[in-house]
């Protein structure tokens, strides 16, 4: 029997809500016990003293760009990107080529998520054929494929009477919609915030209510059909008071921010870096401010990073011609931790919550828990440990990010997936 003891950590428990000393033994890539004074026995052990010990994260919003656009990322190097980043698990949207609107592509993600043999990766299925957003696709196989929500992310479904229909299939199916919201009329050619720094850099704008006019709609939608609805990357005070009051309603919708859009404002932008060119764009100051008080009392459920790796040619070109994106896999925890943790907006379990069972419970994955028998999905956080961010030294192909050269603290010092230590930081560096 293969066998692994965890020692001495500080075991974070999201659910319960609590952080307590102990000890964790895993067998065979399970989870075999939780307590303290575990004897170590054959097996080989972890000493984490000073360090929490987390369920596997969870970050259900990345593009892994394979199969199609593999100069950008590849499943492998994107896994490697998650596993440095201390992500066990990660959910890919069906933006490739082709588009990851059929069971061939579904499987083939899974096929080279197992060559990989890094963190687990699962695939959302696109809502509509090449994600045009006409034609609906065959949830139901998309479903019996592995693909574990529908989404069109990348474009939004402009038609409200596909998008009812979407819900009213995907609520049969079992499988949550997860919405990019923008109005396509009001954000085309547009490039970052419309407002001030618009105004004073030049570049055309996307107003605020193009992404609330897209996210009132659908929880429209979602409280007609019944279909549980997740809203990604909402970067907008408005948006965040819609969700609110359509939670307080009942609606079945949930919420995610990225990292990036609690960090930064529209004044990122300033030095013309495309790699603050992201969609939606950087907001104000007030939008970043709603969006952190929005994490606090729970209207946002969740983190995800909206990893979006480009090549350096595409980024390096005027503002306006850039493409949108950031990758985001490996500075995720160092920004919870330095923007949310550490100035108390959230405490380690609520961060460590909206990391891992949130986006389990969304996606209806088994995952977020250190419950005995589960997959051993672990991550290990040292919260005094510090760095400064080199792209340099990314596992993703990605180097786009507006980070370089902040100081980080709270980082994975080891990423476990099913018992297996895919990343090890004292044996990375």
């Amino acid at each position: 029997m293969n066998k692994l003891l965890i020692k001495g950590g500080r075991v974070i428990d999201p659910l319960a809500g609590k952080i307590i000393t102990a000890d964790i033994l895993i067998a065979d890539g399970k989870i075999a016990a939780v307590g303290s004074g575990i004897p170590a026995g054959e097996g080989a052990v972890m000493d984490v003293t000073g360090k929490l010990v987390a369920p596997g994260l969870i970050d259900m919003h990345v593009h892994l760009r394979e199969p199609g656009f593999e100069a950008k990322e590849t499943i492998e190097t994107g896994s490697r990107a998650a596993a440095r980043g201390g992500f066990t698990a990660v959910a890919c949207m069906p933006n490739t080529n082709p588009v990851a609107d059929n069971e061939a592509v579904i499987s083939y993600i899974r096929s080279r998520t197992q060559e990989a043999g890094l963190v687990k990766v699962h695939p959302i299925g696109a809502i509509t054929r090449g994600s045009r957003g006409e034609e609906l696709t065959e949830m139901a196989a998309l479903k019996e494929a592995g693909a574990v929500a529908l989404s069109d992310d990348g474009r939004p479904v402009a038609s409200a009477a596909v998008m009812r229909r979407a819900m009213q299939y995907a609520r049969m199916v079992g499988l949550p919609i997860i919405s990019h919201c923008e109005e396509p009329s009001l954000s085309k050619g547009g490039a970052v915030h419309e407002g001030y720094m618009s105004t004073l850099l030049g570049l055309p704008g996307i107003p605020a209510a193009a992404e609330e006019i897209m996210v009132a709609r659908d929880i429209i939608l979602a409280e007609d059909t019944g279909c549980p609805l997740h809203i990604a990357h909402v970067s907008t005070a408005g948006s965040v008071r819609l969700i609110r009051e359509a939670k307080a309603r009942g609606v079945p919708v949930t919420a995610e921010v990225t990292p990036h859009h609690f960090t930064l404002t529209d004044r990122a932008v300033a030095g013309y870096d495309t790699g603050t060119k992201v969609n939606p764009p950087l907001r104000t100051e007030e939008d970043v401010a709603a969006l952190k008080e929005a994490l606090a009392d729970g209207t946002i459920d969740v983190i995800a990073t909206d990893h979006a790796p480009h090549t350096v040619e595409e980024k390096d070109v005027e503002y306006q011609l850039a493409p949108f994106g950031l990758v985001g896999l490996e500075t995720a925890l160092g920004l919870v931790w330095t923007e949310l943790v550490e100035p108390s907006i959230l405490s380690p379990v609520e961060a460590i919550r909206k990391l891992t069972v949130n986006p389990a419970r969304i996606l209806g994955l088994p995952a977020g828990t250190f419950q005995v028998g589960a997959d051993a999905d672990i991550t290990v956080i040292d919260p005094e440990l510090e760095e400064v961010v080199d792209p340099a030294a990314f596992a993703s192909k990605g180097r786009n990010t507006p980070f370089a050269g902040r100081r980080l603290k709270g980082l994975p010092a080891a990423t476990i997936v099913r018992g297996k230590v895919v990343y090890n930081r004292s044996l990375a560096e």
